[in-house]
């Protein structure tokens, strides 16, 4: 463990919010808390640790989960941890849940979906409207052949045509494979493939910019190397002239669509059965396939969001995502769950103008607003006036994920966007969680960074390298018992999910991330722990070197890695991202250097300081250090399908 703990970034910052008593009053976590006698917010960790069989129960009928069928048992851990059965013996379809069950309630004609284009066109679909298209989708989806335990992929904008299918594709019965709108077509084929997928949904394109991007195209060549795929469902969204076709397999959704009925039956599923694989990108090898079911990932989803975030039905959450990450599918599940309102917008945030995220919250009154620290970073060096242009009143909450924060970035949204008085929800798992391990809450004080604690239901905690726990000190976030959006698994590769969670310490989850609890109780996650830099025994998290880089005037954004050292093992350096108007000259790299040693110690100072236009990111904004690495050290950068923009590769080259 790092013996610079305590002084430094994250330890030993002020409370910067306090939690608002009548909120806390009104939330939806205090009403489940006094329908179960529960008086405080520790009580309910407590409880919903040491009986998880009890918890997750009370949340299925906190989310007024119905059946065709009750479970016979909530939890069977007779294959181990790793392996739990959950809702043994139920009979769920979710779909009946998301949306067949708001029939004939208030909430029927209430909106379900509001899409913003980036060229302006909104439009909203309620509950009802929602149903109706679901319904012609899914008969459609049969006609075709298609039904129980088939996948079908979705390469897709975030249009609401994509969430209709994504929809359609579970109440048939079948499983759906979110793909990332930006895939090449080497890695949308390796997922097809791997998932033996029957069907494809794909668009003409889609607009960055205000310039059309070809999608049917990549999707195409894509499929040259998927015999398996024999019906393309094509939405046709940027207007393209030229699109490639192959006749026979290839449809427009207008004419499949047509003449398809407003009702169409929700199969009758179990509460086990496989409803989507959405895969992660690892370090070496193929892409992982997390595996998810009826009663898992969308009741993680739903839970996260009713009992940390408070979202309420009616309410209307906006989180920046595409849906082959995992929020994308989280917001469409828990918002139907809740009976409130998703936002979706096919675009760039900064386009036509930096207002862009602002205007789009404040135009449909969204009141949770989900977005990166480094969208933050890249909309903060335009100032506050882009924000006062909009009335930004309705918003109770901002949510974060993706990338850790640094307190500068996090104090201008605390300040500007939030008035200094709501909470930011920082929020942090993954895939194969279905959800958060930790968030922010409403019940608990905040500092900046920082995380409320462990969503409950999620035995979590910090441990040091035997395993046992540490407080003040950074260590691995661990997860001690099974929750009900825990991945069943990579898809046909039991091996490589016991590899990758188990096999660290006996019966526990490891989950890669590098995190620590501070002297308040309050929690931090400081990176991917595979991130780790180790200079001379001392373990140093990424974020911690980022966060004082970042708080000089003249940078946007930065990222540090390790890199082999003959004396200490391991040296830092440090690729630095400029704000328009600062220049890199040695001055200012010799200034970043001292900053990094005077706030961690000399024997921390970082071996380089590079400038470079850009870091490779993800589209859903995190920063993949372990490619900044391999580009540094001229070494193969494995899987980079997920990069946003593959130039960036180059970028950091160049640096060098």
């Amino acid at each position: 463990m790092p013996e610079h703990t305590h002084d430094t970034f994250p330890f030993g910052q002020a409370i910067a919010w306090e939690p608002n008593p009548q909120w806390i009053a009104e939330s939806n976590l205090k009403r489940f808390m006094d329908r179960h006698g529960i008086a405080t917010y520790d009580e309910l960790m407590r409880r919903s640790v040491e009986d998880i069989g009890w918890f997750w129960s009370a949340v299925l009928a906190d989310l007024r989960i119905a059946f065709y069928e009750p479970y016979e048992r909530i939890v069977d851990l007779s294959e181990g941890p790793a392996f739990p059965k959950w809702c043994v013996g139920g009979k769920l379809n979710i779909i009946h849940n998301c949306l067949d069950w708001w029939r004939d309630t208030d909430t029927w004609h209430r909106p379900a979906l509001i899409y913003e284009a980036e060229e302006g066109t909104v439009r909203t679909l309620t509950y009802a409207e929602l149903y109706r298209e679901v319904c012609r989708c899914a008969a459609a989806l049969r006609g075709l052949g298609l039904g129980r335990g088939d996948a079908v992929g979705l390469f897709m904008p975030m249009t609401p045509e994509l969430v209709v299918a994504f929809l359609a594709v579970i109440k048939i019965g079948g499983i759906v494979l979110p793909l990332f709108s930006g895939y090449g077509p080497e890695a949308v084929a390796t997922r097809l493939n791997d998932a033996g997928a029957k069907a494809l949904f794909t668009s003409d394109g889609f607009f960055r910019r205000g310039q059309a991007v070809p999608m049917k195209a990549v999707a195409d060549e894509a499929l040259r190397e998927v015999p398996g795929v024999r019906h393309v469902i094509v939405h046709r969204r940027a207007g393209l002239d030229a699109v490639p076709w192959t006749e026979g397999r290839d449809r427009w959704w207008d004419e499949v669509m047509a003449d398809q009925p407003d009702e169409s039956p929700t199969e009758r599923t179990g509460a086990e059965d496989v409803l989507m694989i959405i895969y992660t990108s690892g370090t070496t090898g193929r892409p992982k396939g997390a595996v998810h079911t009826h009663c898992g990932f969308p009741v993680k989803a739903a839970q996260d969001m009713y009992h940390c975030m408070d979202l309420k039905p009616g309410e209307v959450m906006w989180w920046m995502s595409d849906m082959g990450w995992m929020m994308g599918p989280w917001l469409v599940f828990g918002t139907l769950l809740i009976g409130a309102t998703m936002v979706l917008y096919d675009g760039a945030p900064d386009h036509p103008d930096v207002d862009r995220v602002w205007a789009i919250a404040a135009r449909h009154g969204v009141t949770h607003l989900g977005l990166s620290p480094v969208l933050v970073r890249a909309l903060k060096p335009h100032g506050t006036e882009p924000i006062r242009r909009h009335d930004l009143s309705k918003l109770r909450a901002a949510g974060s994920t993706g990338s850790p924060w640094d307190p500068e970035s996090w104090r201008w949204l605390f300040d500007n966007v939030l008035e200094g008085r709501k909470p930011i929800l920082n929020y942090s798992g993954g895939t194969e969680i279905s959800g958060g391990i930790v968030c922010g809450n409403f019940f608990k004080p905040l500092k900046p960074c920082a995380f409320s604690g462990p969503v409950p239901g999620m035995d979590a905690d910090v441990v040091d390298e035997q395993g046992r726990p540490v407080r003040g000190a950074v260590g691995e976030l661990i997860i001690r018992q099974p929750w009900i959006g825990m991945t069943r698994g990579f898809w046909k590769d039991p091996e490589r999910y016991l590899d990758t969670y188990w096999r660290r310490f006996e019966n526990v989850w490891v989950h890669g991330d590098f995190a620590a609890i501070d002297e308040d109780g309050l929690w931090y996650i400081l990176g991917r722990s595979d991130d780790t830099i180790k200079v001379a025994g001392k373990r140093l998290g990424p974020a911690e070197v980022e966060a004082i880089v970042n708080a000089h005037e003249a940078v946007a954004e930065s990222a540090a890695i390790g890199v082999p050292d003959p004396v200490k093992g391991e040296a830092v350096a440090v690729f630095v991202v400029l704000k328009p108007g600062f220049a890199p000259d040695e001055a200012l790299r010799q200034a970043l250097s001292d900053r990094i040693a005077e706030a961690l110690g000399k024997p921390l100072r970082p071996r380089a300081v590079l400038f470079t236009r850009a870091l490779p990111k993800t589209r859903n904004a995190k920063v993949m250090r372990r490619v900044v690495r391999a580009a540094y050290l001229d070494q193969d950068p494995g899987d980079v399908s997920s990069l946003e923009d593959p130039t960036t590769v180059d970028a950091i080259r160049e640096a060098i």
